[in-house]
């Protein structure tokens, strides 16, 4: 049985496909002597393949890791301001407020 967390290395993907389309696909599969879900799988690693040859891709996908790395920053960031650490360069640091003598 697949495991859909994922924790085996293996992901489980479910798709809608319009009817007509489905038994094309089928065939096709049938005709290649693959089961439905080897065929998906070569579909998939061709799509990613042809993406990646794309003249822009690379770019693309280096614009995406940078957006991520904006986004951690700024949730480490946050993290290191709620327990009083030591802002980043360019951020004030954040303040504590100490509890007042009652008297």
């Amino acid at each position: 049985m697949t495991d859909p967390t994922g924790r085996n290395g293996v992901k489980t993907l479910g798709i809608k496909l319009p009817s007509e389309l489905h038994a094309q696909f089928a065939l096709v599969a049938q005709l290649d002597e693959l089961n439905l879900g080897d065929a998906v799988l070569r579909a998939v690693e061709l799509y990613v393949q042809t993406k990646r040859s794309e003249p822009d891709f690379a770019a693309r996908a280096a614009a995406a890791l940078e957006e991520i790395e904006r986004e951690a920053k700024s949730r480490r960031d946050a993290i290191e301001g709620l327990f009083g650490g030591e802002a980043t360069p360019g951020k004030p640091a954040s303040r504590s407020k100490k509890a007042e003598p009652q008297g």
